[in-house]
């Protein structure tokens, strides 16, 4: 049997399509597992995450969770998550580093400005806009 005409570029499409997904599925493991490797300190950056996370969950008010997750809608739903659990363990940092008693509109803007990439603080820029924030007080994080 010979492979010609249609069928020989589908199969040539198919194998191009599998190895592309492949590739870009095990970018995203090794970014994951890559996260989880323990540093000098013994703890992962996912393990200080949850740290902080679990440290200050008593300090976050209704508000403030409605604010952050009124902040990441600009993030696709399938990231949404990671990208909540990365900001809210920044959040907790600061709050810890400060002795906060409680998270704050001010806290909540720093950590997530200070968790997302500079690529996405645009996003960040127009979302505060939208919710009539002024981000003159945080210039100098962005």
């Amino acid at each position: 049997m010979q492979l010609d005409g249609w069928f020989l570029y589908f199969i040539l499409f198919w194998v191009v399509f599998l190895m592309a997904s492949f590739a870009i599925g095990g970018f995203f493991m090794f970014r994951k597992f890559l996260k989880r490797f323990p540093k000098e300190d013994g703890k992962s950056d996912m393990d200080w995450e949850e740290y902080y996370v679990n440290e200050t969950i008593h300090l976050w008010g209704d508000q403030e969770k409605k604010m952050l997750n009124e902040l990441v809608t600009p993030v696709p739903e399938l990231f949404r998550d990671v990208a909540k659990q990365k900001i809210a363990g920044k959040i907790g940092e600061l709050a810890l580093k400060e002795n906060a008693p409680s998270i704050s509109q001010e806290l909540v803007i720093k950590g997530y400005i200070m968790a997302t990439p500079r690529r996405d603080h645009k996003f960040l820029r127009k979302k505060l806009d939208d919710m009539r924030i002024d981000v003159a007080p945080y210039e100098h994080l962005f």
